[in-house]
């Protein structure tokens, strides 16, 4: 009995130091290769890091679980861009013209200055280039002078649901305020509005501002879009051609601009 005893131990001490090697990566004993177990997988799995996609900096209402279209192909059309918003645009334009080049689609911009979702919600301003430049796709820029309003979800959730009815079923992204402090609401009330897949989340950005402290200079907001253009294959509702432009920087077919309303 106790000659048994010693081969079960030797056994059970052979078995043990087997089931540790698996846990490690592919080695090799006595010529044979040990695979890592399953169990081991399970146990030894670093997590996957986060992706680097700013929606996941910030609050946890605004981060998607997963991406929203794995099952959605990339629209190879040429499109017929419509950027509005406020003066951001004056940063974002030259880098998005270049992309609208490389891939063929036609850019339109309308600059509103020192503009809000008020201005554009409780007027019929973007019907009337809705009309004009019959747009097949649309981005949208708004949000940074509306970053301290207060009560700001209750007071203007209607007016960016006027918004969005008016651009009715055209594909878009919004793409949310550079901010430069906390805002008391914008950035959520967006992300209540729109569908999965409509709002790229800038909060969280790290951006170089320009001497007012507030929009980001010309080589960041470049750097801006090109987040954009990363972040809709995986993360856009409808993904568009957004292969990255050899040229810096471009020029819109148009530019409107339009003064304050004060």
């Amino acid at each position: 009995m106790k000659n048994y005893f010693g081969i079960w131990s030797i056994l059970t001490a052979a078995l043990i130091v087997i089931a540790l090697l698996s846990c490690l990566d592919r080695i090799s004993v006595f010529g044979m290769e040990l695979k890592p177990a399953p169990i081991a997988e399970k146990l030894t799995r670093i997590p996957e890091a986060p992706e680097n996609n700013p929606i996941a900096l910030a609050d946890e209402k605004l981060k998607p679980t997963k991406p929203v279209n794995d099952t959605v192909a990339l629209d190879t059309a040429s499109q017929s861009i419509l950027i509005i918003g406020d003066s951001m645009l004056e940063g974002l334009n030259p880098r998005l013209a270049a992309y609208a080049k490389e891939n063929g689609h036609r850019l339109n911009s309308v600059i509103w200055y020192s503009s809000t979702t008020e201005y554009w919600g409780k007027s019929d301003t973007l019907k009337v280039f809705l009309r004009k430049f019959k747009p097949t796709f649309i981005f949208i820029s708004l949000g940074a002078n509306e970053l301290f309003v207060r009560n700001i979800e209750q007071d203007r959730d209607r007016y960016v649901k006027s918004l969005l009815k008016q651009i009715g079923d055209i594909p878009y992204v919004w793409i949310g305020p550079p901010n430069w402090k906390k805002d008391t609401g914008i950035n959520r009330l967006i992300a209540a509005n729109v569908p999965a897949g409509c709002f790229f989340l800038s909060d969280g950005m790290k951006f170089d501002r320009q001497k007012d402290g507030a929009h980001p200079t010309h080589e960041s907001a470049a750097k801006w879009i090109d987040s954009v253009a990363r972040w809709m294959p995986r993360h856009g509702a409808h993904p568009i051609k957004m292969k990255k432009p050899e040229a810096r920087s471009g020029r819109p077919q148009s530019v409107t601009v339009l003064q304050p309303l004060h």
